[in-house]
């Protein structure tokens, strides 16, 4: 059983790498300004592989999910790292692009890192509970930090833009995870608890995550922001869950030192894909307005007025 479990987790991993490489082609190719608005949501929605995309990362979640059934979080978590260096080769075959070694050894560091902080950070069984007050509070500080980074994101390179981006995803992301552990946990007691607040604010905030998550990917730097949210997301799951749901930081010293270096090495990996020569050649097309110190970028329908404007003239 413990077998099956671990190759499930690795088609798991390898379905949410597809399908976010999949989306990212679609995230790139949209029109518009290098930061959009939600409207760019929409539009994404309405593209069939993009669509098949988020089909294919949920059937990851899903697969995940059935590997946790059989066995332990402590196995099962590190593995769904892999998925990382599943997304960098996946992304290099689909725009062209030769997988540099550097690419490699960087993705390496970021699963290293990431599975020892997983491994480190205890893991409790107690049914969580969060006030809608807290959930309030917790909600509207995410967008609160969200919404100034996406007004200083129109004034940001690429890779200082898309670290930005996917950070403030996968705090939305992790976020939406811990209320939904909380939703999830109190619905095995009483399924009415799926129908509360905090249901709510989870679609919320991961509506909002999924607007940061595209745009990152649209930046052109993919591995990055894969990176990027392997990271944050669970750093902030468990963050939210040691400081409002009582589960608890590494307990020793010792695991405290590991679990820091841990973490700095996960974050060196990250910023070197970044750096990385590795853009989507797609994303060059919005370099022009990489280069713009503009203000929000204005929609579809207002750019497409203006040049038919000019043209009439």
């Amino acid at each position: 059983m413990l077998i099956w479990s671990i190759l499930i987790a690795l088609a798991g991993a390898f379905c949410m790498a597809l399908g976010s490489a999949l989306q990212e082609r679609d995230a790139v190719r949209a029109p518009g300004r290098s930061v959009a608005r939600l409207g760019f949501l929409v539009h994404l929605a309405q593209r069939p592989r993009w669509i098949l995309g988020t089909l294919g990362a949920g059937v990851g979640v899903a697969l995940h999910l059935v590997a946790l059934s059989g066995a332990p979080l402590t196995i099962i978590q590190p593995i769904g790292v892999t998925g990382l260096i599943f997304a960098i080769v996946l992304s290099a075959v689909f725009n062209r692009r030769r997988v540099r070694p550097g690419q490699i050894t960087a993705g390496g560091a970021v699963m290293v890192g990431l599975a020892g902080l997983l491994l480190l950070f205890p893991h409790t069984a107690q049914t969580p509970h969060m006030a809608t007050g807290t959930a309030l509070a917790l909600a509207g500080s995410v967008a609160a930090v969200g919404s100034a980074a996406y007004v200083a994101a129109h004034w940001l390179p690429p890779t200082l833009r898309v670290l930005l981006l996917a950070t403030v995803a996968g705090v939305a992301l992790g976020t939406t995870s811990a209320l939904a552990r909380v939703v999830a946990a109190n619905a095995v007691l009483s399924p009415t608890a799926v129908l509360s607040w905090l249901t709510v604010l989870a679609v919320a905030v991961a509506l909002f995550g999924g607007l940061f998550q595209q745009n990152a990917y649209r930046t052109g730097h993919f591995a990055a922001a894969y990176a990027t949210l392997l990271v944050v997301d669970p750093i902030t799951g468990a963050g939210i869950g040691a400081l409002l749901l009582g589960e608890g930081l590494p307990a020793t010293p010792l695991d405290q030192v590991l679990a820091t270096g841990a973490a700095l090495l996960a974050i060196t990996g990250t910023v070197v894909l970044a750096m990385a020569r590795n853009r989507n050649p797609e994303a060059a097309r919005h370099s022009a307005g990489d280069a713009e110190p503009a203000g929000p970028a204005p929609s579809t329908t207002s750019v497409h007025s203006t040049t038919t404007s000019g043209d009439s003239r």
